[in-house]
């Protein structure tokens, strides 16, 4: 089974592109096949496209809190919701949800979905920072727009399959406590997280990475080695899809998960 790991961003260039690992998984072999870059999102739309059979795990959020989409009004069944976001404007979205806060008490703002507790998962809400709400704005139209078939939310192709990857709880997981590993500013790489990225890919590759996923994961140790990290997460977005894929999840989503909010394709979330 071809199965792929997209490390997304919601505004792709050359410099900060959409990521895509492409590995080959067989019996509980994952082996790593190479490094694919998207600069821009009609890119990242074409390979959504391409015919299958292949799972892949997506880093950005599906949905947003059932109780923010409930407060919104906003529709409740995931194709509709999905199709109503594809119906907003960047700044009309982007306004909504700053207007949902404004109001609101500190603490009582930006919403986690019912299983993400524990994951470190930002709010779907979040705009600043790590802007997951924008991630979630651009990459969820674009499922529902190329048929994908998403277990436990929208059926659909079942050739190609999407779930929902996280690669921060893996990546915390392996490392047994939260080290930063990516050095995304302008200042440059930090010895610190280079050796932290390493330290994620050979706990990866041994034992650690077997005891949680359940697979052998073949990759080169040259994809610890890019300072932003996106290449190692979206590596490990493909092996949780991987994981999910040899759960038996890809095929309705695992028991129990909200048809609304999704699900996370990792242990921490899915028995």
């Amino acid at each position: 089974m071809r199965i792929l790991g997209f490390d997304f961003t919601s505004r792709p260039t050359r410099r900060k592109p959409v990521t895509c690992a492409c590995c080959r998984l067989e019996g509980d072999i994952l082996a790593f096949e190479g490094i694919g870059t998207f600069d821009d999102l009609a890119g990242f739309e074409a390979a959504l496209r391409r015919p299958g059979p292949w799972v892949a795990g997506f880093d950005f959020p599906f949905a947003h809190a059932r109780r923010f989409v409930t407060a919104m009004e906003w529709p409740a069944v995931w194709p509709d919701y999905a199709a109503f976001l594809a119906g907003m404007t960047r700044a009309q979205y982007r306004a909504a949800l700053e207007a949902y806060k404004a109001p609101r008490p500190p603490g009582d703002r930006e919403h986690r979905r019912a299983f993400e507790g524990g994951t470190g998962a930002a709010s779907p809400q979040k705009l600043y920072g790590v802007p997951v709400a924008l991630m979630l704005f651009e990459g969820v139209p674009r499922l529902l727009a190329a048929g994908l078939h998403l277990p436990g939310l929208c059926p659909g192709d079942r050739a190609r399959i999407g779930v929902e990857a996280y690669p921060g709880v893996a990546a915390r997981a392996l490392l047994g406590a939260r080290r930063p590993y990516k050095s995304d500013g302008p200042a440059g790489d930090d010895p610190a997280r280079a050796a932290a990225r390493r330290a994620i890919l050979v706990a990866l590759g041994g034992e650690a990475g077997r005891a949680r996923f359940g697979l052998a994961i073949d990759a080169p140790a040259d994809l610890a080695e890019d300072p932003a990290g996106d290449a190692l997460d979206a590596l490990l977005c493909a092996v949780q899809a991987a994981w999910a894929f040899r759960r038996g999840h890809t095929r309705d989503g695992p028991p129990g998960a909200d048809p609304l909010e999704g699900w996370i394709a990792d242990p921490a979330v899915c028995p």
